[in-house]
């Protein structure tokens, strides 16, 4: 079916060229990440992590906590954008070659662990993936009924807060 008018979509296969047709597509499918054959929203995630830690380290005056939180509100805006064309282009809502709402997500989860040392972020990583891929109550009902830009994004978005609830409770007891 199709995204909007209830008529019959195409549905395309991701593919580089695609990705490279449009501005948005190539934020939504995370700058090539989402293109991998093998798990790209973990792919998408690793890309993250690493973004993140190199921009981090790299440039420490320019990214600062306060210009993460920035990047992570003005990225959450264009992924709304971006993962509603590309959803729409590609025929499906929610692509799984749409990785932007992981990169968002994982970097709020790392922007409110931080600092941590490499084993934290590891246990981030695999706590935030976990979260997204078993979507447990309220994370699927989000997924299943908040269709477009938006609802890609947001169910990634609890599963960041899922993560971080686990971390605020391990660090309690």
């Amino acid at each position: 079916m199709n995204l909007e008018s209830g008529q019959i979509a195409l549905i395309r296969k991701p593919t580089s060229r695609f990705m490279l047709s449009d501005p948005a597509h190539l934020i939504a499918q995370g700058f090539g990440s989402g293109l991998s054959p093998i798990m790209p929203g973990t792919a998408g995630t690793l890309l993250a992590w690493l973004a993140f830690a190199t921009l981090s380290a790299r440039w420490p005056a320019v990214f600062t906590p306060l210009n993460w939180a920035l990047i992570i509100a003005a990225g959450f805006v264009a992924g709304v954008w971006a993962c509603s064309k590309t959803g729409r282009d590609l025929g499906v809502a929610d692509h799984g070659s749409m990785v932007w709402d992981e990169i968002i997500a994982f970097w709020l989860v790392l922007l409110l662990v931080t600092p941590a040392g490499f084993l934290t972020q590891l246990w981030a990583f695999v706590v935030f993936r976990f979260f997204d891929m078993v979507k447990p109550p309220p994370i699927g009902y989000f997924d299943r009924h908040f269709k477009g830009g938006f609802g890609v994004m947001w169910d990634d978005l609890m599963a960041a807060f899922y993560t971080l609830l686990v971390f605020a409770l391990w660090r309690v007891i």
